[in-house]
């Protein structure tokens, strides 16, 4: 396993009377690709800013080499930050902004234009050390501002929403741009975004985060097929969550009828969430004379390309099923899943402990 790098240690925070982060612990190990996920206010970019040093907790330590560094100013952390808003200087040529640390940190020319050149090459703009970053499309200014942060060699590239402001096309190929990136420079990613496609893409590890609070950390794997608490499953691409009943172990009751899973240790007759993904649904015709089936209605159905996104209703929750054939609106359908695709969740008993699911 790799080395242990940076270790977040009961990280608490507030702002104005509200609390951010609460008693958070997080391990981040060299070389990976590591990516904060959740939505707008869940603490993931005050948790990328007390690594960097832009914030001081209120409480707990941060660890770096196994070193306390939790007061040391951002210029003397081993790590760079790259932002939303890339920070560049307008009145600078590409040039002299990604020489702008190397400068104040009194390097030689020689070094200088040595690195100016290397990061160049290393994203893919040979040649524009003249160019006015004015005259540079989105895509390309983000290129400068990961340049300027990558030549002075930090352990950590800190990257907060970088690709927020850029169009699809061009999110998607920064993407992979960042990968090869992480990969050549063998260096540490901490990312940021409410982006689910662009974590489950880039990271070795994602962590999930809602209200302060660490909802569960895994590979993307594990997150989208594992999820550990309805909110990750829901927040990680489309999900059927169903209230359900763990009849016992292996055998769940879904709407009334009895369905073969693989889990066991939720004891007997206990309510659960029943997570199923769109893709995991099965749609046959329906039978009416079994009556221990899962029937429905087609109620819509839209092209997308690859497959067909349909929506079935039975009883009072509407399904949302990935298909590869056609089905007609009105046609009644049998829902079938195979044991192995039915993840199964204890309920929460409190908002509380909605909040906190997985973090203990």
């Amino acid at each position: 396993m790799a080395q242990e790098l940076i270790r977040l240690e009961h990280i608490s925070k507030q702002f104005d009377g509200q609390l951010i982060l609460d008693d958070l612990e997080l391990v981040i190990h060299e070389n990976e690709f590591v990516t904060l996920l959740g939505p707008s206010g869940c603490g993931k970019t005050t948790t990328l800013r007390i690594i960097g040093g832009f914030e001081k907790p209120d409480e707990g330590r941060v660890i770096f080499e196994g070193k306390d560094i939790t007061d040391l100013p951002p210029y003397k952390r081993q790590l760079n930050t790259v932002f939303q808003k890339y920070a560049l200087f307008p009145h600078m040529d590409v040039a002299a902004n990604i020489a702008f640390g190397l400068r104040m940190s009194k390097k030689s020319k020689t070094y200088i234009d040595d690195k100016i050149k290397y990061a160049l090459k290393l994203v893919n703009l040979d040649g524009y050390e003249h160019r006015s970053v004015d005259s540079l499309s989105g895509g390309q200014q983000q290129r400068i501002a990961i340049a300027r942060a990558i030549v002075n060699e930090p352990k950590v590239l800190l990257l907060d929403e970088p690709l927020g402001a850029l169009d699809l096309k061009m999110r998607q190929d920064m993407q992979y741009e960042l990968i090869r990136l992480k990969k050549e420079l063998g260096i540490t990613f901490l990312y940021v975004t409410h982006d689910q496609e662009e974590a489950l893409t880039m990271s070795d590890m994602v962590v999930v985060m809602n209200q302060g609070y660490i909802q569960q950390m895994g590979t993307p794997v594990e997150v989208y097929n594992e999820p550990e608490c309805a909110f990750v499953a829901d927040f990680i691409g489309d999900s059927n969550i169903i209230d359900s009943v763990m009849v016992r172990d292996r055998l769940v009751r879904i709407m009334g009828k009895e369905f073969e899973c693989v889990d066991t240790g939720f004891g007997l007759e206990t309510p659960v969430d029943v997570v199923i993904r769109p893709e995991d649904v099965m749609l046959v015709p329906a039978d009416d004379d079994d009556p221990n089936a899962l029937n429905g209605v087609v109620t819509d159905i839209i092209f997308k390309g690859v497959f067909y996104e349909v929506s079935v209703m039975t009883e009072d929750y509407e399904w949302q099923v990935n298909s590869l054939d056609p089905f007609e609106v009105g046609k009644r359908v049998r829902i079938t899943v195979d044991p192995f695709d039915i993840q199964i969740m204890n309920k929460p008993v409190s908002e509380d402990e909605e909040a906190i699911a997985s973090y203990d």
